[in-house]
């Protein structure tokens, strides 16, 4: 993990505006914070570059193999997590471990972490902070862009629409295309990051592998689906988690084409700035769980002009209820980049 000097970071409150935090050996200045969740709490930093005399002058820019994740003027974004258990210290290490595994322009790369221990619980067990390093996307995410454009009765263009979703499919085949094949699933807008361009399409960036796993599972009996359902609800969002882990027979066989449902839910999502079955949540009566498993696709009047008929056609194939007959990553691709040719000015 590294110098011990982010263990400095336990001896004050690291984290006020202002303030200074440690990672390892480089020294970061908390700039504002930009988010939180749950135990989580994300900051925006600035390097404190140390003078040429220190031995570790350069800071990141000594360790950080690909110097395009380098920021221009030294800020990033940092994740600052409470672990309160040792379940949740195995999440935190799992999440910094299947990180590394990929290298891909639209997978947010971790940049550098710490984990340190603060104090013994009264169960004996220690407590740790952890410290997680990224790029920072100041655009936001994908609900902020979309919450900007509605205020604003502005949608994507077709155009855009399939350069961001081209993008997110050029990250989840990274994925899945490793040995063995690795699934998001949490692929949701609210895990894209976007980065506003001039005079082109926004950048897209898939973040956050706290739920990504090896893809392909063996269920053979009633205990393992019952298993799958508890992890998928703890862990994969629900208006777009797949069928199947909803309700997953005793005999299936579980790949990576549960992201492939969430990613049609995402490209609806662009479109419309909603999952294609929340309307069940606001329905008396409504059953988000039914919705899904029967591919109950609702489609808004708007916006003005429509999209393309194809676009709709797309989603639809990839929101089929049952996984054997689902795309795969590949063959997305070789159809969205048809699409692109035909639609992109």
């Amino acid at each position: 993990m590294g110098c011990t000097f982010s263990g400095l970071n336990a001896l004050y409150d690291s984290t006020n505006v202002g303030g200074d935090v440690w990672i390892n050996e480089n020294r970061f200045k908390i700039v504002r914070q930009l988010g939180e969740g749950g135990f989580a709490y994300v900051y925006l930093v600035k390097e404190s570059i140390p003078d040429s005399s220190s031995a570790s002058a350069g800071g990141l820019a000594n360790k950080v193999k690909d110097p395009s994740h380098l920021s221009d003027d030294g800020t990033y974004a940092m994740k600052k997590v409470l672990v309160q258990n040792n379940e949740q210290l195995e999440l935190v290490r799992e999440e910094i471990r299947v990180s590394s595994l990929f290298n891909h322009r639209n997978l947010l790369p971790l940049i550098d972490h710490a984990i340190i221990s603060v104090k013994p619980t009264q169960q004996g067990s220690w407590n740790h902070e952890a410290y997680l390093l990224f790029p920072v996307h100041l655009d936001g995410t994908l609900p902020d862009n979309s919450k900007a454009m509605s205020a604003k009765n502005e949608f994507f263009s077709t155009s855009d629409v399939l350069q961001i979703f081209r993008q997110l499919c050029a990250g989840l085949q990274h994925m899945h295309n490793l040995e063995p094949p690795y699934a998001h699933n949490d692929v949701k807008p609210g895990n894209v990051l976007l980065t506003r361009r001039k005079g082109e399409s926004p950048l897209a960036i898939l973040m956050d592998f706290g739920s990504a796993r090896p893809a392909r599972k063996q269920i053979r009996s009633r205990s393992e689906a019952l298993q799958l359902q508890e992890w998928a609800s703890e862990h994969c969002a629900s208006p777009f988690r797949a069928p199947e882990l909803w309700d997953c027979p005793s005999h299936a066989d579980i790949d990576e084409r549960t992201d492939i449902w969430s990613l049609g839910c995402t490209l609806y999502a662009i479109m419309y700035g909603v999952s294609p079955f929340e309307y069940a949540l606001g329905e008396s009566g409504g059953s988000l769980q039914l919705a899904i498993v029967n591919a109950q696709i609702k489609w808004p009047a708007g916006p003005k002009p429509l999209y393309p008929e194809a676009l709709r056609q797309f989603v639809t194939w990839m929101l089929q209820p049952q996984a054997t007959v689902r795309p795969c990553i590949d063959d997305i691709i070789y159809h969205v980049d048809k699409l692109i040719s035909k639609f992109s000015q």
